[in-house]
């Protein structure tokens, strides 16, 4: 494939990346918004333009079984899911982890029932934030072909071995035609190796996998994984530097928008934060000092990075899209009130949850948040959370 620059669907550019990355095995279960990606491999791998297996399981937990086996063995691997799809599959998900198989997730994160809603929010992705997984955030469609092979080269070192998942917002993404600049294969090839597995199965040597933990190593064992995610650190951002350096795009885990000279600022995570910086502009403009911090990875936790960028403001404007039930707020706004306490210089902290089930929030709603925000917070107005546009 030649560098080229065209109008595509987010989901088709995705599938069209996983073909790239030279993907062995494609294991995934349909369910809407993430349909598209996985209906365009089967039919690359149907076209023969991928030497793949393409395997069309019987449910989402099946597909993370599936998963599980052939990363074990040393294919590379991909698999997609959303919302109640991600439920079946949590089960075998926190598997994945534990078990160190590298494998890449597109997550087209949608809200969980009930009511049944097909539409964005990130309460799905909130469900298994816990279980180990390297989770990145996404804002436009470049940024989700690109991430694809950031996220192989991370997956897959053997200084890592986690999987990825890869969160972009349903339908606002998915299923939007954006202009994406595809790079050619022989950059591909120059920063994506072959995927070699370590303690690969094999029938010529038998090993076990995932046995029995007594209470004498279980502790134990999840010392380990923790010791795993948090290592992870340096070899993604060296991941995404090389990527820069490739291709002039860089990412970082924390990016920010006119936010070094700001004294108050509002945090996003997902496509919402180029909503932000348009409004953020209009604000500047009428004399606002107010910038954009944008949370690309959310797990391992980039505390230095979000330390460094929001120590000495005077407070901050964070919007969750997802709700801690009877818990003290929104899960974005209750770990950075847990990175920041008691540091020197920490901002107040305003929360907002927004756009649940796709709910329209707009630029006016944007400003709207800000500025009452800002208020909320020179009147300490900070504890539990605003869950904006709520009626009646």
């Amino acid at each position: 494939m030649p560098k080229v620059r065209k109008g595509v669907e987010v989901s088709i550019a995705i599938a069209d990346a996983v073909a790239q990355a030279d993907t062995d095995v494609i294991a995934a279960y349909p369910i809407t918004p993430q349909t598209h990606i996985v209906e365009h491999l089967s039919e690359i791998v149907a076209n023969g333009e991928l030497d793949a297996e393409f395997v069309p399981v019987d449910s989402e937990h099946s597909a993370m079984s599936v998963c599980c086996g052939s990363s074990a063995v040393g294919a590379r691997t991909f698999t997609s899911t959303s919302s109640q799809g991600l439920a079946l599959m949590s089960e075998i998900f926190f598997i994945a982890a534990a078990m160190r198989l590298p494998m890449v997730m597109a997550l087209a994160n949608r809200s969980l029932s009930s009511p049944l809603s097909i539409w964005n929010d990130h309460t799905d992705t909130m469900m298994v934030r816990d279980a180990g997984w390297v989770h990145i955030f996404v804002e436009n469609g470049q940024e989700c072909y690109d991430n694809i092979f950031c996220s192989y080269r991370m997956s897959e070192d053997p200084e890592v071995r986690l999987p990825v998942a890869i969160n972009l917002d349903g339908f606002i993404l998915t299923h939007m035609i954006e202009p994406i600049e595809y790079e050619d294969d022989e950059t591909i090839r120059k920063y994506l190796p072959p995927f070699t597995m370590i303690n690969a199965l094999h029938p010529d040597n038998p090993v076990s996998m995932g046995c029995f933990g007594m209470p004498e190593i279980y502790t134990e064992t999840q010392m380990n994984r923790e010791h795993g995610i948090r290592n992870s650190y340096p070899v993604i951002l060296k991941a995404w530097d090389e990527w820069g350096k490739l291709t002039g795009r860089y990412y970082r885990p924390v990016e920010t928008y006119r936010a070094d000279d700001a004294e108050y600022c509002i945090v996003t995570m997902g496509s919402y934060g180029e909503t932000a910086m348009e409004v953020v502009d209009t604000l500047r403009a009428e004399g606002e000092k107010v910038g954009v911090v944008k949370i690309r990875l959310w797990r391992p936790f980039p505390y230095d990075e979000i330390r460094a960028a929001l120590l000495g403001k005077k407070s901050l404007v964070v919007i969750d899209r997802a709700i801690s039930f009877g818990g003290p707020g929104g899960p974005v706004a209750s770990e950075l009130r847990s990175a920041l306490y008691q540091k020197k210089g920490a901002p107040t902290i305003v929360n907002y949850v927004a756009g649940l089930a796709g709910r329209d929030v707009s630029r006016k709603d944007f400003r709207n948040i800000i500025l009452e925000g800002k208020e909320k917070a020179r009147r300490g107005e900070t504890e539990g959370f605003t869950l904006y546009g709520l009626r009646g």
